[in-house]
């Protein structure tokens, strides 16, 4: 099985064999937040300087399997990727938890339908499998950690007539295939709200995707909802600007901490 594990994550990720991946700064394990999702996740926001500093505390898998400094953009889906939530969700996690080191596992793929998260799954656009890819980075990345979240933001690819009222039954089995997949049973499961702007109105599709994704605190154990009130997309009436993200990224700080700080 071990040996099986190093030749998919090897396949899925370029990634050198363990012993010559860069390794984290010793002492405590890395606090480790698994990023998925389609393209608001994987961020494409501009780069434009105002991003949180880069830090020793802030590390993130890349795309050949090694720790680096967290720097935008994290994601490697497409070309297009950019600022995402994920500096400014770790930035807000290590402010208020001093002792912890965070590790960012971007796995989040534009354009992919919930559909495409599932085993052997291809996304034919990006001609890559987002729920194989995800699972084989996060065993990875925790030969040195603890695994502690799921950042997920998804949505808009089934935001249809036709696939939105399959969307929670899909949603809920997606949670469950993680938490088993990753041996974590309670794994806390942080979903954003799809954005919501003044000048694109959502049409019923997009209200059913909010409402289960309103539930989910309610209907699936240690998860959790953040609004996305107020935040503005970068002109293509879809994907966040980079300020939003970071701000996006905070709210689900907050809401992950308010998540892990319950009994």
């Amino acid at each position: 099985m071990a040996l099986l594990l190093g030749v998919l994550a090897t396949a899925v990720l370029g990634a050198a064999p363990r012993q010559d991946r860069t390794e984290p700064p010793t002492r405590d394990p890395l606090s480790l937040f698994l990023l998925a999702g389609q393209s608001n996740m994987a961020g494409r926001g501009v780069v434009d300087g105002q991003e949180p500093p880069v830090t020793p505390r802030v590390l993130m898998l890349d795309r050949q399997g090694r720790w680096v400094p967290a720097a935008d953009p994290m994601h490697f889906d497409k070309p297009i990727a950019g600022v995402g939530l994920g500096r400014a969700f770790a930035a807000a996690i290590v402010a208020r938890r001093p002792a912890m080191r965070v590790g960012l596992i971007p796995a989040a793929v534009g354009g992919s339908p919930i559909s495409a998260w599932r085993p052997g799954a291809l996304d034919v656009p990006t001609q890559t499998h987002p729920w194989d890819d995800a699972i084989a980075r996060a065993r990875v990345a925790m030969q040195d950690g603890v695994l502690q979240g799921i950042l997920w933001h998804q949505g808009e690819s089934d935001a249809t007539p036709e696939l939105a009222p399959l969307y929670e039954a899909r949603l809920h089995h997606l949670i469950a295939r993680f938490r088993t997949a990753l041996d974590a049973p309670r794994l806390p499961f942080v979903v954003g709200q799809l954005g919501h702007f003044a000048d694109a109105p959502w049409d019923e599709a997009r209200h059913t995707i909010d409402a289960v994704h309103r539930a989910l605190p309610g209907t699936v154990p240690y998860t959790a909802y953040v609004s996305a009130e107020g935040l503005s997309h970068k002109g293509d009436r879809l994907h966040f600007d980079a300020a939003s993200l970071r701000l996006f990224g905070r709210r689900y700080a907050d809401a992950w901490l308010a998540l892990t700080a319950r009994p």
